[in-house]
């Protein structure tokens, strides 16, 4: 039946928790459904509402009962509804006309200073770059946790004046009203019918959420201020990686829609109505730190590739983490080619702590620990050595819950091994906590990702020296460490890599299309937090924090907002297409030192497409990319023919007459700045167009360095663009070399002109007609 949908045509599936009042028969007989109809027959979003009404009138009994089932109206980007119905009344409501499919609702969930400077986005804007005028006159919408409005990064001190196009609400709630918006905070919205329907009724009575744009869990505050937070002097977290706090485009707006919940996820049917006010509102950007793991949904069941595409549609260019189940293939999220994904890099800013050993030899970790707890010996013990009596030695050696002896571990610090099953330091650390550990040291794989830790020094080290350590500690008839304040360093790592947690492709649903689009900073980012989630209580005292270091692609995704926001001000008339091109075309991959970009994982490995899509963002070339591959809706619903999508459902969806044609290699030849074949069974020719957005006269010749077992020719070899040629067409042939089953392999084309040098990968698979048959 998915075959048969468009991707804006569906019903969306929740559990709903019926009100104490209920009779306990609702629980098993209702749900929630979202009902998906398309784009809007009205421009009026009064009509778009009172059509929902009558269509649900009819399944219902009457008005007065579709308006009590109905939670949201979708009636400003698209037209659709969520509402509580029985299953009976879900298979009468798919069968009307206008409406087509059926899909469950998802709870889905986020995706958790120096990065800027290392991005050479100074707080003085100069060069190429200042043309982006900090984002000026731009809008980016968050959707996430919320805010925490008294932020300085939030002050609207500098701020233009909030603009005579922007039409969002100041949405008041708990702790939250119209005066904790401002001329930075523009517009600020909460959604919570879906998750509720889900969950039951939040309890906020304790201080642990805000129904309202509040945030209380400290995610959406981060992304915001990552993106268009404004300048902080003296920024830090417990004094570590201290110094100016900004974001990338500080003179942007910001517009707050809250769809997640400290308590944990995101209802789509929320995300829905986020996507469908944001449209409405006016934002130029959106920003989307959240996703589902695989298995992906299809793009006509998935929330943010529903609401994404009508966004781009109205020229809204949508940036989407890429995930965090790295470092594994296939596990990239948020694949749509219509929205910007973003891979998670490391900066050139390190942790290190060192640890001293009873014989007066010193090695070196990382951590994030500034409590008291330091320069004083304590006996280490090998958790290996002090297994509880019910576990074996091999929970013990990766410190699994549970799995140590409280009287053996009292007072001492532990060493701990990460396993396959535990990579971080996460259960680890609170298994030390439990048994009354006074720290942990955690050999791992190598990775600089480093793990917060407030209660107890918790050091990462990797493999060989904690080999070394237990050495010592076997040699030694009392051994005993003690830790030294983590210390804050900065150009003394090689940088950017990808992060082992990021993840990667190739996309498990759409293989033609590239995904990750790009890489941006996402490893120990320090930015604003709200005070109310989770305070550090470090050494018996409580302390709120203001700042905070995290890290994930939910960090590195507001990175991307923020330079799509500067792109935008600098050319506002790009479509989000053209904006995605830009950024990928001029992307690096290389590190600071020229070498190859390399990937963390098991074993770190150069780094491919796969892992960071064109490369790591270079801002400064992105704003003058010579050449973009261009994009619209049309292409996009060519897109979604090739995938399968039937014309009827389709035309539903864009009130435009849409017959689907047969079009086996439409799939390679979307207009992608990137290359992508799944399957090269000989020799196959796809087509892009470029568009001149450089000087008027050029010239570009190609260079190609071909994927290893392909020959690659480029027909023309030169494009001249003038004042009556703007777009040229050219032709990629790929001829295997290969005549067994190969794996893929990675090359580029170059289009250069002697100023810009425009690359797009490619990435080739060859396969063989009836490999198994062969075998």
């Amino acid at each position: 039946m998915a075959s048969l949908w468009s991707p804006g045509i569906f019903l969306v599936l929740v559990l709903a928790l019926p009100l104490k009042t209920l009779p306990l028969v609702t629980l098993a007989e209702t749900n929630v459904y979202i009902v998906y109809m398309g784009d809007k027959l009205h421009d009026e979003p009064e009509l778009v509402q009172e059509s929902h009404h009558e269509l649900l009138a009819d399944i219902v009994g009457s008005k007065d009962a579709a308006k009590e089932s109905i939670l949201y109206s979708y009636k400003h980007g698209f037209s659709g509804f969520a509402a509580v119905l029985t299953k009976s009344q879900e298979k009468l409501i798919a069968d009307f006309p206008g409406v087509a499919g059926v899909v469950r609702n998802r709870i889905i969930s986020s995706h958790t200073t120096r990065s800027w400077d290392f991005l050479q986005v100074k707080p003085q804007l100069a060069g190429r770059i200042s043309k982006g005028h900090s984002g000026a006159g731009s809008i980016i919408g968050v959707m996430d946790t919320g805010i925490w409005p008294e932020s300085k990064s939030f002050s609207d001190e500098g701020m233009a004046e909030v603009p005579s196009r922007w039409r969002g609400i100041c949405q008041e709630g708990e702790g939250f009203n119209r005066s904790h918006c401002n001329r930075k905070i523009i517009g600020a919205r909460w959604y919570v019918k879906g998750y509720e329907a889900e969950f039951g009724k939040l309890n906020t009575s304790d201080g642990d959420e805000f129904l309202s744009p509040r945030d209380a869990g400290g995610h959406g505050t981060h992304t915001s201020s990552t993106a268009t937070g404004g300048p902080v002097e003296s920024a830090s977290f417990m004094g570590l990686a201290q110094g100016l706090a900004r974001g990338g485009a500080p003179s942007a707006w910001l517009a707050v829609y809250k769809v997640c919940w400290a308590t944990g996820g995101c209802a789509e049917a929320d995300l829905l109505a986020a996507f469908d006010d944001a449209i409405f509102d006016g934002v130029d950007v959106l920003s989307v730190s959240l996703g589902s793991p695989p298995p992906l949904a299809t793009y006509v069941e998935d929330a943010v590739a529903i609401g994404s595409f009508y966004a781009v549609a109205k020229g809204i260019s949508v940036i989407c983490s890429a995930g965090n189940s790295g470092p594994y293939p296939q596990t990239i999220t948020n694949t749509a080619p219509w929205v910007l994904t973003v891979a998670a890099s490391t900066i050139d800013r390190a942790f290190p702590t060192i640890i001293t050993l009873g014989n007066n030899q010193t090695i070196v970790g990382q951590g994030l620990y500034t409590g008291k707890n330091v320069d004083t010996f304590h006996p280490i013990v090998y958790g290996e050595d002090i297994a509880a009596e019910d576990s074996d030695e091999d929970r013990a050696r990766s410190c699994d819950s549970g799995s140590l002896n409280a009287t053996s571990a009292r007072g001492k610090v532990i060493l701990c091994f990460g396993s396959r099953s535990q990579r971080s330091n996460i259960i680890a650390r609170r298994t030390v906590l439990d048994v009354k550990g006074v720290g942990l040291v955690f050999a791992q794989f190598p990775t600089k990702d480093v793990t917060l830790s407030l209660d107890i020094p918790c050091i990462q080290v990797d493999f060989a020296i904690g080999t070394y350590l237990l050495t010592y500690m076997e040699s030694s008839r009392n051994p005993v460490v003690k830790f030294s304040f983590t210390k804050t360093v900065i150009g003394k790592q090689i940088s950017p890599e990808v992060a082992f947690f990021s993840s990667r492709g190739p996309s498990s649903i759409s293989a033609t299309v590239l995904k990750p689009d790009i890489a941006a900073p996402g490893v120990n980012i320090l930015a604003s937090w709200s005070p109310a989630a989770s305070p550090a209580i470090i050494d018996n005292e409580v302390r709120p924090l203001d700042f905070k270091i995290e890290s994930g692609t939910s960090m590195s995704c507001p990175h991307i907002s923020g330079v799509v926001a500067l792109l935008k001000a600098a050319h506002p008339k790009w479509s989000p297409a053209a904006i995605k091109s830009a950024l990928i075309t001029t992307a690096s991959i290389e590190d600071e030192y020229g070498q190859k970009t390399v990937a963390e994982g098991a074993p770190y490995k150069q780094a491919d497409p796969f892992d960071y899509g064109g490369g790591h963002v270079d801002p400064d070339r992105a704003m003058y990319p010579g050449l973009v591959f261009d994009m619209g809706t049309s292409d996009y619903i060519r897109f979604l023919c090739a995938l399968g999508y039937n014309s009827s459902a389709i035309s539903l969806m864009t009130r435009t007459r849409t017959r689907c044609k047969k079009s086996a290699n439409f799939l390679v030849n979307l207009n992608l700045p990137s290359i992508t074949i799944p399957e090269l069974k000989q020799n196959l020719t796809v087509s892009r167009t470029v568009t001149n957005v450089g000087p008027i006269t050029s010239i570009y010749v190609a260079r190609v360095l071909a994927p290893a077992g392909t020959q690659v020719t480029v027909e023309p070899s030169v494009l001249s663009f003038d004042s009556t040629r703007k777009e040229i067409k050219f032709k990629v042939t790929f001829c295997s070399l290969l005549r067994i089953q190969g794996r893929y392999s990675f090359g580029n084309l170059f289009w250069e002109d002697g100023f810009h040098v425009v690359r797009i990968p490619l990435i080739v698979r060859t396969v063989i007609d009836d490999f198994y048959a062969e075998i």
